[in-house]
């Protein structure tokens, strides 16, 4: 008897719940999808150079840690459908039935569900996994052909993982049923949330945010005392006083309104603090930027703090949007007569003030979230475009053997070996060479050698038969130069404003062999690796060989290209036998370092993968459980929401106007806190963007960047709609019942 309700209900629960069973099924799908590449089934050709284990590793572990977010989804999910549930629970008590009974039989339906969810997850997990499979393969640069494979593991593993997830959740729910009393069951669908007059968790924002202000106050004064100095540009001095100057102003504001509170009331404070939070959200964000154009003496511990800074007045300003923005329709319904009772709108505003209170809370942690959400959609192809631009340029030599004399303070111990380890091991393992080319790199002036300043260290130079010799290697064409001429060769992500000034004040070079003239062609930009340049410089100078035989020598490297690609095995060993004979640290000694493409190439690529894998997973996952609360918060309410429209039909209201008033309705809970979102997402990815500018110039390039941009932002616009309209349907189809 007992299964046989459970089925009932479990298929009665189908059509009221299907948001609940589609948005599960798209979890699992994507969970099997992403965490199939990592099944010990799955062996992709990637080649000899590559290794795959540290992929699949990674892999596992990012989406297992992601998918525990799902856990909030269920319980959320789950404790709506109780409150749906809990007049049918209280009559099933008065009938005679335990109350232990009622909640395993509730676990046995949702459980139920959930298998259902499970399996056509798993089969639509089968598709979508080749998708994965192809962008794993693109990375790669391999070619891709469908394989449509179940993998044992996965699939137990996804099993294991959402079975478990519904067992303790279910388990919860069965404590809860067991508890409630059968006269809250009974007329819970009766209750309207009472009127708000104070809200305590937006009262503990206020309180949280007034702290990180002091926090925030404290850490200018101390800056100014300790770093200011009078010679800094204007931009400069100004963010070191607003960084005092917008905290003190929030904290007099707060002081000020403790004084009035009772004649300008809560809402009056949280008004001076939205404004104050825009002011202390913009001179904080501006010491990182700033720090990095006018290279200020601030490490990298302050700049997170005042990274953490700007996220508390972000996340304190989306806080205090959300209630004052639903404090207004109050303040509306109220003062506005005219528009309270035009057409239909006091049973609008009767619909919207009756979920008010919990609501809000709600739609401030949607919108953080979503906010979230979509800066993870934005800034994946960012990174990973950054990573993938930094690699083209980190690798562009099969094996890159380079130097620094950082800590060498005697001319004697500055390198001069020709790393004959590596032509042996070479030699012995049959791979040839395409082109190899030993060189030094020098200083114009000798007396500049002990010079160790950072962000000061002096520019060094190639000579011109060397540096023709990488650009053949890359294939570059030829430069030349007259006998007393020098160019300049920069860094892809140096900036055209720094690269101006430079040449504009360095039209000479002065050098122990005298004085050099700029050349005609005085600089170049195309990319020939980041290791020949000097410490701290994005510049480096290119000499006469006649000019250059007489400097100082201070760093001497070695750049080979093979015919075929190393493997991985050979590039690990022969890194193992370079770093024995070659210390990559030692005391008053040069350093040594080697890179081979081979491994530069395999673990950016993995990271790469699991990053972007990473990012649009964790994204999908929270758009999905963001939208299916704004969903199930109005469709889980239908029942009371039907009697409701129906006696507004029955008093002669038009069912065109009753559509609209659906449509009003639902706009407010999903358009406020997705306007909100998508405007305070637009607000931090253009600062994003704007402090890598120059990264995403070198390795990226604008157009591309705009063109994934808009590409995410056409994928979440569609996400959006296609949420809006299913809960708008099944809405207008649940109160015309």
């Amino acid at each position: 008897m007992y299964a046989k309700l459970v089925f009932r209900n479990a298929k009665r629960s189908v059509k009221d719940y299907l948001v609940y069973i589609v948005t599960m099924t798209i979890c699992v799908t994507l969970f099997y999808s992403f965490l199939s590449i990592s099944s010990s089934y799955y062996n992709p050709d990637i080649g000899s150079a590559y290794d795959f284990t540290m992929l699949s590793d990674g892999m596992k572990m990012a989406v297992c840690m992601i998918t525990l977010l799902l856990l909030f989804l269920i319980q959320f999910v789950n404790h709506y459908m109780l409150r749906r549930r809990q007049k049918e629970f209280a009559v099933q008590s008065i009938m005679g039935m335990e109350q232990r009974t009622i909640g395993r039989l509730f676990f046995a339906e949702t459980l139920i569900m959930g298998i259902i969810s499970i399996l056509t997850g798993i089969f639509l997990g089968v598709f979508c996994s080749q998708f994965i499979t192809a962008m794993l393969l693109t990375t790669y640069g391999k070619s891709y052909q469908l394989s449509w494979t179940l993998f044992p593991d996965t699939v137990l593993l996804t099993v294991s993982f959402f079975m478990l997830s519904f067992l303790i959740v279910g388990l919860q729910n069965t404590r809860t049923i067991q508890k409630t009393k059968i006269i809250d069951m009974l007329f819970a669908d009766r209750e309207n949330e009472p009127e708000r007059k104070k809200s305590r968790w937006i009262f503990a924002a206020a309180i949280l945010f007034e702290l990180f202000t002091v926090w925030a106050f404290i850490t200018g004064i101390t800056k100014v005392l300790f770093y200011y100095d009078s010679r800094f540009a204007f931009p400069v001095r100004l963010m070191y006083f607003g960084n005092i100057l917008f905290p003190a102003v929030t904290l007099a504001w707060s002081v000020l309104w403790v004084f009035r509170k009772k004649k300008w009331g809560f809402q009056k404070l949280l008004c001076g603090l939205l404004a104050c939070s825009v002011l202390n959200a913009l001179t904080a964000a501006s010491v990182p930027a700033l720090t990095n154009r006018y290279y200020l003496p601030l490490g990298n511990g302050m700049l997170r703090q005042y990274l953490l800074f700007v996220l508390m007045n972000l996340l304190f300003f989306i806080c205090a949007f959300i209630y004052l923005a639903s404090y207004s329709i109050i303040t509306w319904k109220e003062k506005s007569l005219e528009h309270r009772y035009k057409e239909e709108n006091l049973f609008f505003f009767g619909q919207i003030l009756s979920k008010l209170k919990t609501t809000s809370k709600t739609m401030t942690l949607i919108c953080t979230t979503l906010v979230l959400a979509i800066f993870l959609f934005i800034a994946a192809p960012i990174l990973t475009g950054w990573a993938s631009g930094y690699l083209d340029i980190h690798s562009m030599y099969d094996v890159q053997i380079f130097t620094k004399y950082n800590n060498v303070y005697d001319e004697k111990e500055l390198p001069q070996d020709d790393y004959e380890t590596v032509t042996d091991f070479l030699n012995e393992h049959d791979i040839e060479t395409a082109y190899d080319c030993t060189f030094n790199l020098y200083l114009p002036r000798k007396k500049d050698f002990g010079r160790r300043i950072k962000y000061d260290f002096p520019i060094v130079a190639i000579s011109l038969s060397d540096y023709n010799t990488l650009r053949e290697m890359l294939g570059y064409e030829q430069i030349s130069l007259g006998e007393s001429e020098f160019t300049t060769q920069w860094k892809p992500i140096a900036a055209e404003e720094e690269l101006n000034v430079f040449l504009k004040e360095n039209i000479t070079a002065e050098t122990d062999m005298g004085i050099l003239t700029l050349s005609s062609k005085s600089h170049y930009k195309e990319p020939i690796g980041e290791t020949v340049y000097n410490s701290y410089t994005n510049v480096l100078y290119v000499f006469p060989d006649s000019i250059c035989e007489k400097l100082l020598p201070v760093m001497r490297n070695r750049y080979i290209t093979t015919t075929e690609k190393i493997t991985y095995e050979n590039a690990l060993q022969l890194e193992k036998i370079f770093m024995a004979a070659y210390p990559e640290q030692a005391e008053n000694k040069a350093a040594y370092d080697v890179r081979f493409s081979t491994l530069q190439m395999n673990s950016a690529l993995v990271g790469n993968f699991i990053l972007q894998a990473s990012m649009i997973y964790g994204a999908v996952v929270l758009m999905v459980i963001c939208l299916t609360v704004l969903s199930l918060q109005q469709l889980l309410d239908t029942g009371k929401y039907k009697y409701r429209f129906c006696v507004l039909r029955k008093l002669g209201v038009e069912e065109t106007h009753i559509g609209k008033l659906i449509l009003k309705q639902l706009g407010v809970w999903f358009g406020l806190p997705i306007a909100v979102a998508v405007a305070m997402a637009a607000v931090v990815t253009g600062y994003f963007t704007q402090t890598i500018s120059a990264e995403i110039s070198a390795y990226i390039g604008r157009t591309a960047l705009f063109i994934q941009i808009g590409i995410t932002i056409g994928i979440l616009a569609i996400l959006l709609i296609c949420y809006f309209l299913s809960t708008w349907i099944l809405f207008r189809r649940s109160v015309h019942l």
